[in-house]
C-alpha cells in the first residue's frame, strides 16, 4: 500500500463520520462487523517504536489503538494489519497528522475542535444504531470513545493547519485550473430518472438485450408523456438502487460525478422535459432535470481549500516526513527479488568506448 492511498484513509475516515449521518433511519452496514477479535492487553504497549524531531516519541500501545480504530472504520484493512509494509504506511500517517496536529494555531485549533464535536455525535448516533449499541461496538473493537474523539480531532486539527496556509491565490488558481479543464465543473443539478438496466444489479449476470431495454424505456417515456407520475413510475420501473425509492431523484449533485451520457444529457436537456432514452453503460436512461446552476467562486473556495490542503500533506509525507523521523523499531518491509537471466543467457557486454577520430 503506498503512502498516498494510505493517507487517503485518515482523510476519508474524517469525512466518513459526516457521510453515516445520512444513514439515520435507515438500514446501515455495522462499520465494525468483521473487525478483528480484540486483542489482549499488551505487556509491551510502553515499548517506543519511533522517535521523531523534538522528542516526539510513538508507543507501541499508541500504534496498536491506531490501526485498531483504521481496521474498525475499514474492516478490509484487517488481514493486513500484521503486514510490514502497511504497518509502515500506517505509521507514516500517525507521525504525519500528530506533527501536522501540533502547528495548528489556535483559530485552525477551535474550528478543528468545533467540527470534531459535531462528527463524533455522529459517530456515536450511527454507532448507537448497530447492535448492541455504542458501547458493545467500541468494546468489540478495542477501543473507547476517547481514542475515536482523539483520532478525529487530531486529524481536523492536522488538515486546519495546512489549510491555514492555502492562500486565496492558490485557491483561485485551483478554481481557473479546473474551469480550464472543464467548463462544467462546478454545475450542479436536481435530476430525476429511470433507469432500465441491462446487468442485474445483484448478480451482474445480463438481465435483457439493449434491444429490450430500450423498448422498455419507451414504454416508461410513453406513460410519462401521457401523464404518469414520474416518481410513481420510477419506483415501479427503474433500477437504480441510489434512487429509485426516491422518486428517482439526485438533488443539488455535481455534474462532473455522473458518466459522460449522463452528464452531456443534463447539461444540455430543456428544463422539465422528459428524454428520450439515453445509453450509457447502465442501460437507458429517462431523464427530467428539474433545476441546474453553477457554483460561484465563494461557493467552492472551503473545498478547493481543503483540496489544496491534502495536497501538501502529501508533499509533507514525500519531503519533509522522511527528515523528521529518527528512529523506526517497525519491521521492514522485505525487499522483492531482482529478476534473474535464466541459466544459459548470455551476458551482455558493456559498450565499449570508441577513440575520437584524429
Amino acid at each position: 500500500m503506498k503512502t498516498k492511498k494510505g493517507l487517503i484513509t485518515v482523510l476519508a475516515a474524517v469525512t466518513l463520520i459526516s457521510v453515516v449521518a445520512t444513514g439515520c433511519g435507515k438500514k446501515v452496514e455495522d462499520p465494525a462487523a468483521g473487525a478483528v477479535t480484540p486483542a489482549k492487553p499488551d505487556a509491551n504497549a510502553s515499548e517506543v517504536l519511533v522517535t521523531y524531531k523534538d522528542g516526539g516519541k510513538v508507543t507501541r500501545g499508541e500504534f496498536n489503538t491506531f490501526l485498531n480504530i483504521n481496521t474498525f472504520f475499514y474492516k478490509e484493512y484487517a488481514q493486513y494489519k500484521d503486514d510490514p509494509a502497511f504497518q509502515q504506511d500506517m505509521m507514516k500517517q500517525f507521525v504525519t497528522f500528530r506533527v501536522l496536529s501540533s502547528r495548528a494555531d489556535d483559530k485552525a485549533k477551535k474550528e478543528a475542535e468545533t467540527k470534531a464535536n459535531e462528527q463524533m455525535e455522529q459517530i456515536k448516533t450511527f454507532l448507537g444504531m448497530q447492535e448492541g449499541g455504542l458501547e458493545k461496538q467500541l468494546k468489540d473493537a478495542n477501543l473507547t470513545e476517547k481514542d475515536i474523539s482523539d483520532f478525529i480531532l487530531r486529524s481536523m486539527q492536522g488538515i486546519a493547519a495546512m489549510e491555514s496556509k492555502v492562500t486565496d491565490q492558490q485557491v483561485k488558481e485551483a478554481y481557473d485550473k479546473h474551469l480550464a479543464q472543464d467548463k462544467n465543473a462546478y454545475d450542479t443539478a436536481t435530476v430525476s430518472h429511470i433507469l432500465i438496466g441491462t446487468m442485474d444489479p445483484t448478480t451482474q449476470k445480463e438481465s435483457r438485450s439493449k434491444e429490450e431495454a430500450k423498448k422498455r424505456a419507451i414504454e416508461v417515456q410513453d406513460k410519462l408523456k401521457n401523464g404518469g407520475d414520474f416518481a410513481a413510475l420510477a419506483k415501479e420501473y427503474s433500477e437504480d438502487p441510489g434512487s429509485k425509492d426516491k422518486g428517482g431523484k439526485y438533488e443539488n449533485v455535481e455534474v462532473s460525478q455522473w458518466v459522460p451520457e449522463f452528464k452531456k444529457a443534463t447539461i444540455e436537456l430543456p428544463l422539465n422535459q422528459v428524454s428520450d432514452p439515453v445509453e450509457t453503460s447502465y442501460g437507458y436512461h429517462i431523464i427530467k432535470v428539474e433545476s441546474r446552476k453553477t457554483k460561484t467562486f465563494d461557493e467552492v473556495k472551503p473545498s478547493l481549500r481543503s483540496e489544496a490542503a491534502e495536497t501538501q500533506v502529501y508533499e509533507f509525507v514525500e519531503k519533509e516526513l522522511p527528515t523528521i523521523i529518527e528512529t523506526n523499531n517497525l519491521p521492514k518491509p522485505t525487499p522483492a527479488p531482482a529478476p534473474t537471466a535464466p541459466a544459459g543467457t548470455p551476458t551482455p557486454e558493456a559498450p565499449k568506448a570508441e577513440t575520437p577520430a584524429k
